[in-house]
């Protein structure tokens, strides 16, 4: 296992102690569910509450570590692994710092989830942007239409404008720190039109080589 793995499995431990540390402390119903504006509207059993991040982090890491080992284009993988590796990294951390601020909150110290959350979304969203970049042709991981599948020019050419446009979502998400009543909105709305933009873009580029 390489090395830079064991930063994600020391979040996972430290999440693990610290909820096993904190059960006793804890309410019997968690709060664990917040509404766009940061406010209650969810909750679960102390166990779950205590112990679904975690466990979800434990998973995805898993099917993380595993992807490269799958994809018959691993080769491919190998050639931005770094990135890759650097993204399952900071994905275990924005669980783990999501998993603390439930914790804080259900600990008694109330505050807008929403908005703590933001300068999280936005870093991840601005890596992915960095990924995406440099992303080779894989079953797996990116822009995985049938047109970039088909191509590798396709592939190359939506993930190049992908990755500006996840770093634009990043930037505009930040504006829900200021735009507070509208956070939700800054957050979801563009990295859902960057979606369909290189959806829309692999097809185009698809059909203008077809004409070719």
């Amino acid at each position: 296992m390489k090395k830079i793995y064991f930063i994600p499995l020391a979040l996972i431990v430290l999440s693990i102690l610290g909820s096993v540390y904190l059960y006793p402390v804890m309410p019997p119903q968690m709060a664990s569910h917040w509404n766009s504006q940061g406010e209650v509207n969810g909750y679960m059993s102390k166990f779950w509450g205590l112990f679904f991040l975690p466990l979800i982090s434990i998973a995805l890491f898993a099917i993380f570590y595993f992807i490269p080992l799958m994809d018959p284009k691993r080769k491919n993988i190998e050639q931005f692994r770094v990135y890759f590796d650097w993204f399952i990294v900071l994905f275990i951390f924005f669980l783990t710092y999501i998993h603390v601020l439930s914790l804080y909150w259900n600990l008694g110290h109330q505050f807008n989830m929403t908005l703590q959350i933001i300068p999280g979304i936005a870093l991840l969203f601005y890596y992915i942007g960095i990924m995406l970049r440099h992303t080779k042709q894989n079953w797996f991981i990116g822009i995985r239409t049938p047109w970039t599948l088909n191509s590798e020019t396709i592939w190359n050419k939506t993930h190049a404008i992908g990755g500006k446009l996840f770093k634009a979502s990043a930037i505009i998400c930040l504006l829900g720190l200021i735009f507070q009543k509208y956070a939700i909105f800054f957050m979801l709305i563009p990295v859902l039109i960057s979606a369909i933009i290189t959806i829309l873009y692999s097809f185009i580029l698809y059909k203008k080589q077809g004409k070719k």
